[in-house]
């Protein structure tokens, strides 16, 4: 069990410097994002990867993961955010993008 709590806190001190970063220099992710759950997600989802797998991976591709997932994460809700009036207008731009 320590070993698990050892791992875990290895990756929240990989992990959330580069979060932080990201936070600072990204406003969408200040705006639509919680850091300290965004940090404890990513803490969750790369504990998925072998220790050895995880130590391997370089500072900036972690970082390029961590951003996409961030991204993702962010934009994920956003057409939730519109108004009726906004989604007929974004349904209609989509539509006459299929038909071209």
């Amino acid at each position: 069990m320590q070993e698990v709590y050892s791992y875990n806190q290895e990756l929240f001190n990989r992990i959330s410097p580069i979060a932080d970063n990201l936070f600072k220099t990204n406003s969408l992710y200040l705006v639509k994002l919680k850091k300290w759950q965004m940090i404890e997600h990513l803490v969750e989802l790369f504990g998925k990867f072998f220790p050895e797998e995880m130590r391997a991976i370089k500072e900036e591709d972690l970082t390029r993961r961590i951003d996409k997932i961030l991204v993702l994460e962010a934009v994920s809700g956003t057409l939730n955010d519109l108004t009726p009036e906004q989604i007929k207008i974004f349904d209609e731009a989509v539509e006459g993008k299929l038909r071209e």
